[in-house]
């Protein structure tokens, strides 16, 4: 018998204004948020996505979900969503919100944990923090679900053993990231797995099977008793297709029949007898690792592009730059003991920011353009350090209001 593990990652930055490079005014704008975030570009890109992928797709997991409970095989899943998408959703369509919150009272759903702002704080130097934002994450999960989490999913599934270590420190049982062939060398996606020095369970991503769907469905025609067939050859104990949630009516269209795909997969999957659905948590929590795993922390992993490393986010030296100076911030914000300033920080911290300013070519080039709202990186670069200049002096400013307040 092998579990089949689904996963999909919900995720929605908050895109920045495009804002002139010449004499921007921001920090001595009343409302800093308002200056440096587009909320009707966000609200466009939410209700957009929503319509064609979240509602159709939520809907019908929930309806197979509902319907398949009190089988001996039910349907299961998980979801990692990012506490920037969980912002905008209450903001934008807080009835979606009510379809995730029926998917938690099923059971069948288990809900990850990860970086409030979707950030790459786990790979700064001090954690904390990452820490924070994990925490923070894991709070706004239980408010609205009732579900702790014990899973954890870092950014883009950027994974080290130092991340691993911080994940069971912080109580997760079991961290997921992708199945490498150079990390794997001779061994399986489709076994459980331990952290090097640490005991955290690691689940890899079965990328060959998950790509299927996520990235050649449309150039293929593939349906669901043929990826049901696929999964019923493997030969290890567990098969963890991970994807984006927006495969689902945004990345492929409701054309190709991605939808009527999702439909008919919990059934042509439960014709194998072979074949269990469990969520990531069960799946951790039943199989004993097969073999540890090390992945040195200056050999971090992702699922992005063709490297599937950090370089999607730190390729080149303006994206190390802007990480830097973002990182380098910490002390300076926390000192001004100003709720919104840290949040503006966070928000300024969501890896699509550094994601855009990727200057790789050909496939890789093209799903950075594909995602980014710049008409090239050249802009994003521009905007992004335009106003992270402004928002180092706000904060700058906030620090000598505070001292002068402080001595008067």
């Amino acid at each position: 018998m092998a579990y089949i593990t689904f996963y999909f990652q919900i995720h929605q930055p908050r895109r920045l204004n495009e804002v002139d490079l010449v004499g921007f005014p921001g920090h001595y704008h009343k409302d800093l948020e308002k200056a440096y975030f587009n909320e009707g570009l966000n609200s466009l890109v939410f209700n957009r996505a929503s319509e064609k992928c979240y509602f159709p797709a939520t809907e019908i997991i929930l309806s197979s979900v509902e319907r398949l409970k009190k089988t001996s095989n039910p349907f299961k899943v998980a979801f990692g969503i990012s506490g920037t998408f969980l912002d905008q959703c209450a903001t934008f369509q807080p009835k979606l919100l009510d379809l995730f919150k029926k998917l938690a009272d099923t059971g069948c759903a288990e809900f990850l944990g990860e970086t409030y702002y979707h950030s790459l704080a786990g790979l700064y130097e001090k954690k904390d923090e990452f820490k924070a934002q994990v925490e923070m994450h894991k709070d706004k999960i239980k408010k609205l679900f009732g579900f702790t989490p014990v899973t954890f999913r870092n950014t883009e599934l950027l994974y080290n053993n130092t991340i691993a270590k911080n994940a069971q420190e912080m109580g997760f049982n079991a961290v997921l990231t992708e199945g490498l062939p150079h990390v794997l060398q001779w061994r399986s996606p489709d076994y459980v797995y331990k952290a090097k020095n640490s005991n955290v369970k690691l689940l890899m991503r079965n990328y060959g099977v998950s790509d299927e769907v996520g990235y050649r469905f449309s150039h293929k025609i593939i349906t669901a008793d043929d990826f049901a067939y696929w999964l019923s050859s493997i030969t290890g104990e567990t098969c963890n297709v991970f994807m984006d949630y927006e495969t689902f009516g945004e990345h492929q269209w409701l054309e190709t029949g991605i939808m009527e795909f999702l439909r008919h997969l919990p059934d042509a999957i439960m014709k194998y007898e072979s074949l269990k659905f469990a969520t990531p948590g069960e799946v951790a929590a039943s199989i004993p690792p097969n073999d540890e795993i090390d992945v040195y922390e200056y050999s971090t992993i992702s699922w992005a592009d063709l490297e599937r490393d950090s370089s999607a986010w730190l390729g080149n030296d303006t994206q190390k730059a802007a990480f830097g100076a973002l990182k380098n911030l910490e002390k300076q914000v926390k000192a001004t003991k100003d709720e919104k300033f840290i949040k503006i920080w966070r928000n300024l911290q969501t890896s699509d920011h550094l994601y855009f300013m990727c200057n790789k070519w050909l496939g890789d080039g093209d799903v950075h353009g594909y995602f980014s709202h710049y008409g090239s990186i050249w802009k994003a670069i521009g905007n992004f350090f335009t106003i992270l200049t402004d928002f180092q002096q706000a904060i700058a400013y906030k620090l000598i209001e505070n001292k002068d307040i402080k001595t008067t």
